[in-house]
């Protein structure tokens, strides 16, 4: 139902007058090919495309952008491509975190100053998905996202290959010797197999799977593979939404509400997530102005089961047969009531109407509650001496006998460091010990790097082991697995606890009571602390610069504090002079 008038749009003050100005903006698009036919009482649709071609996860939006346009034109809307920043977590470095902010003031700003009405947000890849989310629910105009999707299932030998999680694992045995050059070549080679995102549950599949959750998605649409024809369709579809949904003044806030957040995380929880999405989940919420935090998620983690049987949470599957087994509307229907079924979604309808007839057809990758992967949900939230703002690990995806842990540390105060731990064979560590990488967090990284998936050392591979405690302030790749400790706030570069540990400390974990300790006395820490030095900026200039004063610390979302929601009035609109 239409609730606005053309004279209404956003577009219409830059098109509709009849004055000098708006002169001037319909003879220049006029000189772009346009007539008056292509605006006059029609929406302006943004589609913001992430393609690039050192983006492999979005190579195909050259082709589905056209999809979108097609969408749009037959729902009566004039559709625009602008190109927005890709981050692409394989090739960008330091890593893309660090550009995560960047390309979400670029969003929103793209879409304040322009003359458009609404906005399908083309991304997939980790963090492209908060990015274009953060920064489209801080301008407030209607949007719907379109996921990439995943890639196809990786292929080498006979064996299905799975995106990180197999090369962590084919990198240990190469190290260990027990593959040969040549079929580590082809594990190289086969793994990625077509254009689209990861094909595990890492980060990209875990945020696409969120946006969905929130209600910003089309029903299915995270799940769809990026090879399939109904990707297309799909994406045509948004098109024709999103026209609607401007009629009808469908924005972001009637959808972000506390209980499509809590659908979101609860979501996130049982997909069998990636770490990652507790931080953008938390940056995404209080955009909207919903005060998300470490302690509510972690309350939901506990009551939610993982049941998605998708590696590396699950030992079987991967994304397409996910697809296969009826995607996310199947696994939301398996939630049942732990879900709030009443909130509104993109579609102008509620959560359940849109997966009233969802079904699951392959009750191993999509478990019922009474029989899931992990009793309880993906992650878990750790507060300690250690960690006193928290600390996040993974107890699906690692071995259950050290979800109880007291050993000694071994600290690492940079990657070069730790790298030549790992790479020693006659290194003085044990199973036992604690593998410490510090000053690898927001600003230490710089950026918070993946680099909290440390790889086993080479001696304890050789002694047959496969995981042991390894401790950051860093992320780790959604695809990755083990007794990983990340995020531990504050982090070592702004003088956290972490920074205070030696070699030879004592840590405790204990998962179950979700606590991380180091057995040092507040008289010790204090001490140490008086001895303590700041290192060195990062960055004396340029955006490095800016983003070392304004970022935010791992539970509250890395952030901009200049960006938050509470930060000052909104931002009026433009001035069209």
């Amino acid at each position: 139902m239409k609730k606005k008038t053309y004279s209404q749009l956003r577009s219409a003050r830059w098109f509709e007058p009849d004055d000098l100005r708006s002169f001037g903006h319909r003879s220049r698009a006029m000189q772009m090919g346009l007539s008056r036919e292509d605006w006059d009482g029609k929406p302006v649709i943004a589609i913001l495309n992430t393609w690039s071609e050192l983006q492999p996860c979005h190579m195909h939006f050259k082709d589905r952008v056209e999809f979108v346009k097609k969408g749009v034109l037959q729902a009566g809307g004039m559709p625009v491509e602008i190109p927005v920043h890709a981050l692409g977590e394989q090739l960008l470095k330091p890593t893309a975190m660090l550009y995560r902010n960047m390309v979400a003031m670029e969003v929103e700003e793209v879409l304040r100053s322009h003359p458009v009405d609404g906005a399908v947000l083309m991304g997939g890849c980790d963090k492209s998905t908060p990015a274009l989310v953060m920064g489209a629910v801080s301008m407030g105009l209607p949007f719907i996202y379109l996921p990439a999707g995943p890639m196809l299932r990786g292929n080498y030998a006979g064996k299905v290959l799975g995106s990180g999680a197999d090369a962590w694992k084919y990198w240990d045995e190469r190290r260990a010797g027990h593959i040969s050059k040549e079929e580590w070549q082809g594990v190289e080679g086969g793994i990625a197999r077509s254009y689209g995102h990861c094909m595990t549950m890492g980060t990209a599949s875990t945020m696409t799977a969120i946006a969905e959750g929130f209600g910003l998605c089309l029903p299915g649409a995270s799940s769809i593979p990026a090879p399939d024809v109904n990707h297309q369709r799909m994406s045509a579809d948004c098109g024709r939404r999103i026209v609607d949904m401007v009629w009808e003044d469908l924005t972001p806030d009637q959808i972000i509400t506390e209980a499509s957040t809590q659908n979101a995380v609860t979501v996130a929880m049982a997909t069998g997530c990636s770490t990652n999405a507790i931080i953008h989940l938390i940056a995404m919420a209080r955009r909207a102005g919903v005060p998300l935090g470490l302690d509510d998620l972690d309350a939901i983690g506990r009551t939610t089961p993982v049941l998605a049987n998708i590696r590396p949470s699950g030992k079987d599957y991967l994304m397409e047969d996910f697809f296969y087994a009826g995607g996310l509307p199947a696994l939301m229907a398996e939630l049942g009531d732990k879900l709030d079924r009443r909130v509104l979604t993109v579609t102008g309808q509620s959560l359940g109407k849109n997966i009233e007839n969802a079904q699951n057809y392959n009750s191993d990758v999509i478990r019922p509650l009474e029989n899931p992967v992990y009793h309880e949900g993906s992650l878990a939230v750790l507060k300690g001496n250690l960690a006193p703002d928290g600390a996040v690990i993974k107890p699906a995806a690692m071995d259950a006998k050290f979800r109880v842990h007291r050993g000694p540390a071994l600290v690492a105060n940079s990657y070069a460091e730790m790298k030549a731990i790992i790479d020693d064979a006659d290194a003085d560590i044990t199973a036992d010990h604690v593998l410490i990488l510090r000053n690898a967090g927001p600003q230490g990284g710089p950026g918070m790097p993946e680099w909290g998936m440390i790889p086993m050392p080479l001696k304890l591979l050789n002694e047959g082991h496969r995981d042991m405690v390894r401790l950051s302030d860093a992320r780790m790749s959604g695809t990755s697995y083990g007794a990983c400790i990340l995020h531990v706030a504050p982090e070592a570069y702004v003088g956290g606890p972490l920074a205070l540990i030696e070699t030879g400390d004592i840590i405790v974990l204990d998962v179950p009571n979700r606590r991380l300790d180091v057995e040092l006395s507040d008289a010790e820490l204090a001490r140490r602390r008086a001895n303590w030095q700041q290192p060195e900026p990062r960055y004396a200039r340029g955006y490095g610069w800016v983003f070392l004063k304004h970022i935010e610390q791992a539970d509250k979302g890395c952030d901009f504090d200049f960006l938050k929601t509470e930060f000052g009035a909104p931002v009026s609109e433009p001035e069209i002079n």
